[in-house]
């Protein structure tokens, strides 16, 4: 076996620009390392790819020999699918340029880069598009599945501000995908995942949005959350576009709370404001006459960092799991199971956190049939997240998030595919609704017929 895996590699070697890795080499660990530490699997071969010619090269070897597939860029599936054991990576991640156009606000974008590459790149002339909230996030997966960030209420989603893409088919070849070339893959791209091919290039539209923001929270005991948690959805019905209602519980050792409050039970209501702070302060009024917090932040600070912000809680370290759902209302029924974790009295130990973040604006005002991203009705997004370092935690931890996603699940309309984890073929059908599902297995049938790219959240070809 040792010896077809080094002569794979040599043939691969041979014809790639970029370098191959086997599981002796240095910096095969690393390459196969992904975002949840729960996955521990092993490729026969990693393609270090430096272009799309690589890419192309790779996914026809991987063809010729029977290997499975795996496209790693980010690495944040909590699944990990991007990494196949036994199979091939196809890691876009030296591809990784992002190159500015202040003039035309554009942004040309290789498929391995992450989302502080655009960041950075686009705010060098105060530019910028809607990108996650976690900037080690990659580009391509974020945009492929919709692509929500604080930009998404002015702006629309990620995926809504592309207007091109460089596809590398699973027959291996290339194509471009517009409005008026490949127009049925390019509405595909725009929501569908990675179900039909490898996008080694994006071009998008870039804004004038100013470097600078402004974050808000309130925190009080959960026990007194509710009203609170009333008032703040209905003041999300007037909010201004360039505001983000968030909510969140669960516990926290952060240090702008006090030491008393630190890994006790909180619930937090706010927004962010993508834009001038002093604007956003106008909403403070409001949000504070909801109730008296135990603890308030109220933070002025530069874009950049705001889309960093989380990038320690949300790094490569922990194992993970996690369950999310949209909500197109947030009755107060469910607001109380929000803030019950799942739990009849909200108590215990070994509990996922979880967040609200608010859609509506300009998500809703593109046309549910113009991509295939299936939520344009969704006021609120939820995600129960469990990270835990303990193997031994692993079932209890798993199971508190599938009792809160369960909990919640009556009130759901449907799911957000970059959200799901393990729903498989159910959560497929939460995620499209039946027309536009039926409309993706066609796409399927056209550009994937044999289901060459399957590790993914699947749209499996008829």
């Amino acid at each position: 076996m040792a010896r077809q895996a080094d002569e794979l590699a040599r043939s691969l070697g041979d014809a790639l620009e970029g370098r191959v890795l086997l599981p002796a080499d240095a910096g095969y660990d690393e390459a196969r390392q992904v975002w949840n530490a729960m996955v521990d699997r092993r490729p026969q071969l990693i393609a270090r790819c430096t272009g799309t010619g690589d890419v192309v090269t790779a996914v026809r070897f991987a063809r010729e020999y029977g290997l499975e597939i795996g496209v790693r860029c980010g690495g944040h599936s909590v699944l990990g699918l991007s990494v196949p054991e036994g199979g091939l990576i196809i890691d876009l991640r030296p591809m990784g340029g992002v190159r500015i156009d202040p003039e035309a606000r554009r942004a040309r974008v290789q498929g391995g880069a992450l989302l502080g590459a655009l960041d950075l790149a686009s705010q060098r002339h105060g530019l910028a598009t809607t990108a996650g909230n976690v900037s080690h996030t990659g580009v391509g997966g974020l945009t492929l599945g919709g692509g929500m960030g604080w930009l998404a209420r002015q702006h629309g989603l990620s995926c809504d501000n592309v207007s091109a893409f460089e596809v590398v088919t699973a027959g291996g070849d290339i194509v471009r995908a517009t409005e008026t070339e490949n127009a049925d893959l390019f509405w595909g791209l725009r929501g569908g995942g990675g179900n039909f091919g490898i996008v080694t290039e994006f071009e998008f539209r870039l804004h004038r949005t100013g470097t600078r923001a402004l974050l808000a929270d309130l925190f009080f005991p959960v026990a007194e959350a509710l009203p609170v948690f009333q008032g703040w959805r209905d003041l999300n019905t007037t909010a201004p576009r360039a505001a983000t209602f968030t909510a969140w519980v669960g516990e926290s050792d952060a240090s702008f709370l006090p030491p008393g409050l630190r890994g006790r039970a909180l619930a937090s209501v706010g927004f962010v404001w993508a834009g001038d702070p002093d604007e956003g302060r106008r909403l403070l009024p409001s949000l504070r006459s909801l109730g008296r917090p135990v603890a308030e932040r109220v933070e002025e600070l530069s874009y950049l960092a705001l889309q960093t912000i989380e990038d320690s809680i949300e790094g490569h370290a922990l194992r993970r799991y996690w369950k999310g759902h949209y909500f197109a209302e947030l009755p107060d029924e469910a607001i109380h199971a929000y803030l019950s974790r799942g739990v009849p009295d909200g108590a215990g130990e070994l509990l996922p956190y979880a967040s609200l973040q608010a859609y509506g604006g300009a998500i809703a005002d593109v046309p549910d049939e113009a991509a295939a991203f299936s939520q344009r009705d969704a006021m609120f997004e939820f995600v129960a997240a469990a990270g835990w370092t303990d193997p031994a935690e692993d079932d209890a931890r798993i199971g508190a998030a599938r009792r809160y996603g369960a909990a919640l699940e009556r009130f759901a309309t449907g799911a957000y595919i970059n959200a799901m984890s393990d729903e498989g073929a159910a959560g497929i059908t939460r995620a499209y609704r039946p027309a536009k599902l039926a409309r993706l297995t066609v796409l399927k049938d056209a550009w994937d017929p044999d289901n060459v790219f399957h590790l993914n959240q699947n749209i499996p070809p008829s």
